[in-house]
């Protein structure tokens, strides 16, 4: 039967504690509500305030006054700084613990990561109904626990498989065999917060799959995806099952309307819009971060892998279609991610990059021909898992590709993407038949630049080896596409724009010998016939006598190229060649 909504509690500031806060879900959890201000929301039903209410308001929160405290217990003493926390702590006996809960307005649980902390929930829910005469006002117990205690349950309707399990029917949900322990401890939650709603309320919030902000169950994927190892990331079984899943901040957000509005339904889904398949989350995370390929293996495979924990696989396997009722009906979330991973997929990835400092390096190598750029750049690249760019092989790249296209559509059918490779893949090879096997500017611009924007550059980054040549070609190279900045002002683009410029240079008398000293193999490897040689050298030398150089260019952009050198003769690195 639909709830009513509710209108917002008022409130002032409340101390909460949250089990293992230095764990992924609890911790973010934690700082989403530590960043909560006091009357910051209005009513969710959308009615206005009053004007003594707003004012009410405003009085009590003209500091942006924090509505939570934060507080909880650790595994380990915190080697990072953790401003949104005001207490933590480390290794408690039960003696000490409960003081320390009894003081908390509300106490948050979180079972949904870590199932060795089952025994200790229950203790202090147990402890704390115990101590119900000792309140010295009302207390709230919050069980965050999983979608796995519903992982065995019956459909909704045997000839209706699409029809969604619901928070309404709870008390049809059937556990996992290895979650039999968690859905033991809901309704002991459940059970002791009717003696007296009043004093003691609880509630217990089953949360979906968590993503976000660095991952934790998907971590795997996206591990595989970003390192590369594999040219296909697996999937362990079939991977048509259906997970339920939430944006770890959607979650936290779903734990704050449950504090402040203190909803009548003591039991609550915590689940997105999403009806993805892992096959589909699986596929999404390779394509945006790794091969873009996927292979079903047996889901046995699952339990060889290190990185996988018996409960992560277990989560994963799960067939569930989930819809959260009392979410929609009692709560207006302000939510992140409502459609789900798939849909969000890049705000996912930017912040899985930014939370782990997987920040890519852009980096630019120049230099006069034989000076040693591709040794230089090849090395870096191995350093520091990057991809090396150069002009020959991001030429041939493209036209394997383009190739690759036209060669996998049917012929007699009609088809858009065909009929552009096909057209792509015309224009380069005219380009460089009639240059002498190289492409005119502005072919050349293009087909480097949809190498720097795709997803393994834009992700790991680039040693970009060699170019750009000219200072028109560095414009044209790095200039900001339209829609790229909001007030029209970007001369460059940012998402491409190298960080690090490096400039090798050597005198021309000591690049001479170190061709004329090289094995006929690299010197026919890199076109660097004696002739051939001096007029790439001559016109590299003209290239940056002109007042306007690819030097410059990042100058005006205020970034300072590192050069190193030696006008003696000696180049301050020794490479074999490039």
């Amino acid at each position: 039967m639909a709830q009513p909504r509710m209108k917002k509690v008022k409130q002032s500031l409340k101390r909460v504690f949250i089990n293992s806060i230095d764990s992924y879900s609890s911790k973010h959890i934690a700082k989403v509500l530590s960043e909560c201000a006091v009357g910051a929301p209005v009513d969710p039903d959308g009615e206005r305030e009053t004007e003594e209410e707003e004012e009410e308001r405003m009085m009590s929160n003209h500091s942006g006054a924090a509505a939570f405290q934060m507080v909880g217990s650790v595994s380990e003493k915190s080697v990072e700084e953790t401003p949104y926390v005001l207490e933590e702590y480390l290794r408690l006996d039960r003696d000490e613990l409960l003081p320390k809960l009894m003081s908390c307005d509300v106490v948050i649980y979180n079972i949904s990561q870590h199932s060795d902390q089952v025994e200790e929930a229950l203790w202090a829910v147990s402890a704390l109904h115990n101590e119900m005469g000792n309140f010295s006002g009302p207390k709230m117990f919050i069980l965050l626990s999983t979608v796995m205690t519903w992982a065995c349950s019956k459909p909704v309707d045997p000839d209706d498989l699409e029809l969604p399990f619901t928070d309404e029917i709870f008390w049809r949900r059937r556990a996992h065999p290895n979650f039999k322990q968690h859905i033991d401890l809901e309704k002991r939650v459940v059970k002791m917060g009717k003696t007296n709603r009043k004093m003691f309320s609880t509630y217990v919030v089953a949360s979906g799959l968590q993503y976000g902000m660095g991952e934790q169950v998907f971590h795997f994927f996206f591990k595989t995806s970003w390192l590369g190892p594999e040219p296909e990331i697996p999937v362990f079984g079939d991977g048509n099952n259906i997970v339920p899943t939430i944006h770890i901040n959607d979650l936290a957000s779903v734990i704050q309307n449950v504090i402040e509005h203190q909803p009548k339904p003591y039991y609550l889904l915590a689940v997105d819009y999403s009806n993805n398949t892992i096959v589909n989350i699986v596929k999404t995370v390779a394509s945006v971060l790794g091969p873009g390929k996927i292979k079903k293996k047996p889901f046995e495979e699952a339990f060889l892998t290190q990185d996988l924990s018996t409960m992560e696989i277990d989560s994963m396997l799960v067939n569930l279609r989930m819809e959260g009722v009392y979410l929609k009906e009692l709560f207006s979330i302000n939510w992140l991610c409502e459609s789900g991973l798939v849909d969000n997929i890049e705000l996912v990835v930017e912040e899985y990059r930014r939370t782990r400092g997987l920040l890519p390096i852009r980096l630019c190598v120049l230099g006069p021909p034989a000076v040693g750029k591709s040794t230089v750049s090849k090395q870096i690249c191995e350093h520091y898992k990057l991809h090396h760019i150069t002009l020959k092989e991001t030429i041939s790249e493209t036209i394997r590709r383009l190739e690759d296209t036209v060669k996998k559509v049917d012929p007699d059918a009609e088809n858009e993407v065909s009929a552009q490779a096909q057209e792509q893949l015309y224009r380069l090879k005219e380009s460089m038949e009639q240059n002498g096997g190289l492409l005119d500017d502005q072919l050349l611009v293009r087909v480097v630049k949809d190498k720097l924007t795709s997803n393994p550059c834009r992700n790991q980054g680039f040693v970009l080896d060699g170019l750009p040549k000219t200072y028109e070609q560095a414009k044209e190279l790095f200039g900001a596409e339209e829609d790229e900045s909001e007030d029209g002002t970007s001369s460059y683009s940012k998402k491409i724009m190298p960080e690090f410029v490096l400039c090798l240079d050597a005198s021309d008398a000591f690049l001479k010998d170190r061709v004329m000293n090289l094995p006929e193999r690299l010197v026919q490897e890199h076109n660097y016939e004696h002739e051939h040689f001096l007029r790439r050298l001559a016109r590299y030398r003209e290239n940056n006598m002109e007042d306007e150089t690819v030097v410059n260019y990042f100058d005006e952009r205020d970034m300072s190229p590192l050069c190193l050198g030696n006008p003696g003769g000696m180049a301050a690195v020794h490479p074999v060649c490039g």
